[in-house]
């Protein structure tokens, strides 16, 4: 699936359309932190909503878009399926969420609370997203959407590039689980920010999305195990695998010592606590080759789970 597929036109659309809870996030770049990670760094924010993550501009965006009417499947580790629960049930559609055995327990409570039918289950994402499409296959009551695959949700996403784009930084460094959010930055950066470059950032115990951007087709690993469960992807998704390979200039791996690390960082120097795979941007600035002395990461979610701060 052709870059193309994400529209332009539909991104600029999706930065007025979609829920203003979600949209123009905090954009912060503190002295201090600047100097602990020796350059300018600038933290785009996206917790401060209902949901506590980025998801919901791309869920939002998929339903006021499509007007879709019909029951949502999906599979999720927790953040997307409280985006489309959040945004569904103000429609009115019901939403089954398959997910992991070992999901947070939190984000299956707010999953549920939103009101969406959680199926607790599967081995792993994947494993979860098999139970998913065959739940909804040959169904005409319900569509089953698959976070990475569908347009309107990397567009809804890439309105955060429409936010960025502006400030020209040298390189924006973006977390990758199904490649949704770096696609649709990217788009939009490559087309208003030209000098920007995009650097992904994969859990080194999750590398699938990374293995299938440098090879340029879709790849599978035997495992995903990280800290970061928002990145825990063993499928690449092959949608998302071009869209990269279209606007991505890089790739990068952090572990979750480091990924601990960047957590501690933003914990002790700014007061934010943040899930792990949100920090996973803060951990490739601190430890990799990213170019730049104006950059910036996207904190894409602060759903963590109730034993977090003791791993700190």
């Amino acid at each position: 699936m052709s870059i193309d597929t994400l529209r332009l036109e539909r991104i600029e659309t999706a930065s007025h359309l979609i829920d203003p809870i979600f949209r123009d996030t905090p954009q912060i770049s503190d002295d201090s932190f600047s100097r602990l990670l020796e350059r300018e760094t600038l933290l785009k924010i996206e917790t401060l909503n209902p949901i506590r993550s980025f998801k919901g501009r791309g869920a939002d965006f998929l339903l006021r878009d499509t007007g879709e009417n019909r029951a949502i499947v999906c599979a999720s580790a927790g953040n997307f399926g409280q985006a489309m629960a959040y945004s569904a049930r103000h429609r009115g559609l019901p939403v089954h969420v398959f997910v992991p055995a070992d999901t947070n327990p939190l984000k299956i409570a707010r999953m549920r609370e939103l009101g969406a039918r959680v199926v607790v289950g599967g081995a792993d994402f994947d494993a979860a997203k098999d139970d998913a499409l065959a739940h909804a296959a040959g169904r005409q009551d319900c569509v089953f959407v698959e976070d990475g695959a569908v347009p309107h949700i990397a567009e809804g996403a890439g309105t955060i590039g429409v936010e960025l784009a502006p400030l020209h930084l040298d390189t924006v460094v973006v977390p990758v689980g199904n490649g949704a959010l770096i696609s649709g930055i990217g788009r939009w950066l490559k087309e208003y920010s030209r000098t920007t470059r995009v650097v992904g950032v994969c859990a080194a115990g999750a590398p699938a999305m990374a293995h299938s951007w440098r090879t340029g087709r879709p790849v599978a690993t035997a495992t995903a195990r990280t800290a970061a469960d928002g990145l825990a992807v063993r499928v690449a998704v092959p949608e998302a695998v071009e869209w990269m390979r279209g606007v991505v200039d890089d790739m990068v791996l952090v572990d979750d010592d480091e990924i601990y690390a960047a957590l501690r960082l933003l914990r002790d120097s700014l007061g934010l606590i943040v899930e792990p795979s949100a920090a996973v941007g803060v951990a490739a600035i601190a430890n990799r080759d990213i170019p730049g002395t104006r950059v910036g990461t996207v904190l894409t979610g602060s759903n963590f789970a109730p034993d977090l701060t003791k791993s700190l």
